[in-house]
Parts: structure tokens; C-alpha cells; sequence
């Protein structure tokens, strides 16, 4: 008897054992990391690497070979421009130009001959004494003859030309920043002209030439400033312009990039040619503004910490939290904005989680069961409901500016007569994207805040919205007390209390 009532005590103690452990044991708990809504100013930059280059350069080259005889210019020289710089060898030149001033005298000889021999037989043709044969043939060899001796001028001309080659002169002003050859070199200029020296033009006046990649490169304006430093002097940082925008593409390792150039002035000359230099160009600035992290806006929960009314309540286009209008098409477009790691625009990371997110919080205001059909019928609604926003509407293009920059003339020997192109200028208002930071209600659940998203440093982002005001708390990441990271997948960086949800970033 004792043995039949202690087997149902003891499967009964297992199953109140069980259910304590399994449904009891797995209730989860949420730790949140929180940070506050603030007001201060935003400024973005483009940051880039390029290289520090004279504006102007200029390869000193030879048209003809031989040995270089003299060197009057080396490093570092300031030269003038007309001034003589090297020597080639000119022996064989001068040779040159004997042989070919035999050949003209050779030619005006001959020259001399034919027409004794044609006037000759001219005058016996008019008396009727010669043949129309003989006086065409005179004539043919006359003119002949004449022909050689322009050809023979000619190559005469050309020999001097050459032997006056020989003489290299700085083509402008400035100062030899290379030298390639030395004192008794032999230099070939059959298939292309050899380079002696590397001459800049004026080293007060410099360049840096750095590249954009495409995500960028439509933040950039003519005229915009930057700033930059150089590992010389860490402590010291230069300022600059925009003053070109390349329009032929440089593919690096499959990014394609853009060459922009900003003008800088070096009246100290510290700055020297080829130079790296790390540059941050200002793209946009806001004074005051209402700004939230950039974790906030990329932090996604889980479906059991979002508040299912406040949520259905905003699909249904109600004030809700997201004020009024309720939530919009834009929403789930972006996870951040332009802050984010999707520069210029969501992803398709950040919308594919924006629309797990939508799929989760459906699922959750439904009771947390519903059909795979039952769901795209409701997320049909909703974004049936949701308004385009204004920002996401095509902007009209302002008035055309792509060749606002007239005619240059005479810069740095290039006779400018065309108008230059330009681009379009960058205005930030035109980028403005949707995005979605959470707040914790009363009842321990999150409520969306819907906001409008505008400049970015990396790590604030401006926003647009009714319902923030600075000091409110927002939610950047939850852990759970349950989603232990074990096995060869836990994830190292985790905390020991458990596995971070959503918030990941910078």
C-alpha cells in the first residue's frame, strides 16, 4: 500500500520540480543600457587620406639624345625661366649641321646649273631652234633642282634646330624639386622624351589631392572648407578649399573614388611635395539642435519588450508616441540615418531589421500567434496606411549651376576658353531620412518614438520630432538574463550577465 502512494508522490514532485525549472526557470529579465536626449550643435565631416603636391609641375625633358655634357641646376636651385639648366653633348649636332649645309650648297649648285640649261634652251625654243621635248625637259629638271634646294634649307634648318636642343632652359619659374640624370649620362629620346629635371612652379601655393569614394563624394562642394594634418608637424593643422571636383572615376580594389582637389596656401613653407595628408572637409553644421545617439537609433528589441498597443496604436495612424500621423513609409527605410554605417541612406541590413521589427511588433499586438498569410495581409495594411513623407519625395533640382564657372583665360599656361563643369552643391536638407528610437514606459515595456533624422558626426545624430525633449532617457541595448552565450558560437565581447540585443556600433 505504502509502495503504490509514494510512486504518484515522487512523479508528482518531478513534475512540480519540472515545471520550475523549464517555465519558472526561463522567465527572462532584461538589463537596458539607457543614455539621454541632448541639445547641442552637430558638425559633419568627410574624412579622407590624400597627397600634398605642388600646383604645378613641370617634367624637364630632351628632344634629342646624347650625353649629358653640363648640369647647371641640382636640387633644390631656384631657377629662372629662360635660364640655362644642362648641356648635352652637342659635337655630333654641329656635325650635323655642317653635312647639312654641304648639302645645301651641293643642291644650290645644281640648282644653278639647271637653270643656266633652261634659260639656254628657252631661248633657242623661241627662235624656233629647239624641240618642245628638250625645252620640257629643261624645264622639269629646273624646277626639280629647285625643289631639292628648299628640302635641302629645310634639313639645314632643322639640324640647327636640333643642335639649339641641345641646350635645356627652365621652361618657368620656380624650383627643382628632381633631378634624374647626372654628368655623363646618355639619354635616348627616340620613342619618348627622357625627364632631367622636376621643376614646381611656386611652392607658397600648394595642392592636396585626395580621393572621395562614391558614398561621399555627393556631400562635396566647391568651395567648401577643410582642414588637414601632416605627420611632420601632428600639433599644426592647415586649412584649404575645395576648388576642383574630377569627374573621372579611379577604381581602388573595386570602390570607385573621385580625385578632389583643395587649394592651400604655404607661405611658411612647411608643407613639402608628397606629403600624406589626413583631411576632414565640412560638409554641414547645426547650432543647437536636438540631438540623440547614434546607438539609439540602430537599437532593435526583441518582440516581447515592445509595447503591442502603443505600437498597433501608431500603425492605425493614431498620435501614439511617434506623433501625429502615426508612422510613415520612411520609418523602415533607415536604421540611422546618415550616421549610421549606411552613409547616405538604409541599408539593406538596416531594412531588412526595420522589417523583422515590423513583422515582430505585428506579431506581438496579434497575441504572438498568427499565420504566415494572416501576417502579410496585416503588414499589407499597414503600409497601405503609412504616408510617404515629404522628405523622400523627389526634390526639384535647382536652377542649372553646372557651368556657373566661366572662362578662366591664361592659368599656368593653359589657355582656358571653355566654361568648366560643376556639380550639383550638397544640401543637407535634402537627405533627410526616417528613423526610430525606444523609450521605457511605466509597465516595463518600449515604446517607438518615430523621428526624423538630419546631420551625423559618428556619434550623435541631429533629429526632428515633437515627442523628445532634452533629458528624456533612451534605450541603446538590452541583455537578458536567459540568452547565455555558450558554445563555440558565444560571443566574446558579451558580458558575463548575458547576450547584448540590438545596439551594436561604434
Amino acid at each position: 500500500m505504502k509502495k503504490r502512494i509514494i510512486i504518484p508522490t515522487a512523479v508528482l514532485i518531478l513534475a512540480v520540480a519540472a515545471f520550475l525549472i523549464f517555465f519558472r526557470g526561463t522567465s527572462k529579465k532584461y538589463e537596458f543600457r539607457f543614455d539621454k536626449v541632448s541639445q547641442g550643435d552637430i558638425t559633419m565631416y568627410v574624412t579622407a587620406t590624400g597627397t600634398i603636391n605642388p600646383v604645378i609641375s613641370v617634367e624637364v625633358g630632351t628632344q634629342v639624345s646624347g650625353i649629358i655634357n653640363k648640369l647647371y641646376a641640382d636640387f633644390n636651385s631656384v631657377v629662372k625661366e629662360g635660364q640655362v639648366i644642362a648641356q648635352i653633348d652637342p659635337t655630333f649636332l654641329q656635325q650635323s649641321v655642317r653635312d647639312a649645309s654641304a648639302s645645301l650648297d651641293r643642291a644650290k649648285a645644281q640648282y644653278a646649273d639647271a637653270k643656266r640649261v633652261m634659260d639656254r634652251t628657252k631661248s633657242l625654243f623661241d627662235k624656233g631652234l629647239e624641240s618642245q621635248a628638250n625645252y620640257d625637259a629643261a624645264l622639269t629638271q629646273y624646277e626639280s633642282n629647285q625643289a631639292q634646294m628648299k628640302q635641302a634649307e629645310a634639313s639645314l634648318e632643322r639640324a640647327k634646330i636640333n643642335l639649339a636642343y641641345a641646350t635645356i632652359y627652365a621652361p618657368i619659374n620656380g624650383v627643382v624639386i628632381d633631378r634624374k640624370v647626372n654628368v655623363g649620362q646618355t639619354v635616348a629620346a627616340s620613342f619618348s622624351s627622357p625627364t632631367l629635371y622636376t621643376i614646381a612652379n611656386d611652392l607658397q601655393k600648394m595642392q592636396v589631392q585626395t580621393t572621395i569614394d562614391e558614398s561621399d563624394i555627393g556631400r562635396i562642394s566647391i568651395g567648401q572648407e577643410a582642414t588637414f594634418t601632416v605627420d611632420a608637424y601632428p600639433d599644426d593643422r592647415f586649412r584649404g578649399t575645395v576648388s576642383q571636383i574630377r569627374l573621372a572615376p579611379v577604381s581602388v580594389q573595386n570602390v570607385v573614388n573621385y580625385t578632389v582637389v583643395i587649394d592651400v596656401n604655404n607661405n611658411d613653407l612647411k608643407l613639402m611635395p608628397g606629403m600624406t595628408a589626413n583631411v576632414r572637409i565640412l560638409v554641414g553644421s547645426s547650432s543647437n539642435v536636438l540631438r540623440v545617439p547614434n546607438l539609439a537609433l540602430r537599437f532593435q528589441p526583441p518582440a516581447d519588450l515592445v509595447d503591442s498597443t502603443k505600437v498597433k496604436g501608431m500603425m492605425e495612424g493614431g498620435p501614439g508616441t511617434g506623433g501625429p500621423g502615426g508612422m510613415r513609409r520612411g520609418d523602415f527605410g533607415s536604421g540611422e540615418g546618415r550616421g549610421g554605417e549606411n552613409r547616405g541612406g538604409g541599408g539593406t541590413g538596416d531594412r531588412r531589421a526595420m522589417m523583422k521589427a515590423l513583422r515582430d511588433s505585428i506579431v506581438a499586438a496579434h497575441g504572438g500567434q498568427m499565420s504566415e498569410e494572416d501576417l502579410r495581409v496585416e503588414m499589407r495594411k499597414v503600409f497601405e496606411k503609412m504616408p510617404r513623407p515629404a522628405e523622400h519625395q523627389a526634390v526639384p533640382a535647382p536652377a542649372p549651376k553646372t557651368f556657373a564657372r566661366a572662362a578662366q583665360g591664361s592659368r599656368f599656361g593653359i589657355q582656358n576658353n571653355f566654361p568648366e563643369y560643376q556639380k550639383s552643391a550638397y544640401v543637407p536638407q535634402h537627405q533627410a531620412l526616417r528613423g526610430r528610437v525606444w523609450m521605457l514606459n511605466s509597465s516595463g515595456k518600449l515604446e517607438p518614438v518615430v523621428v526624423t533624422t538630419g546631420l551625423s558626426d559618428g556619434r550623435f545624430t541631429e533629429v526632428t520630432t515633437e515627442s523628445l525633449k532634452p533629458g528624456d532617457q533612451l534605450v541603446l541595448g538590452a541583455s537578458s538574463n536567459s540568452d547565455v552565450a555558450t558554445g563555440p558560437t558565444a560571443n566574446p565581447l558579451a558580458p558575463s550577465g548575458g547576450r547584448p540585443m540590438g545596439g551594436g556600433g561604434r
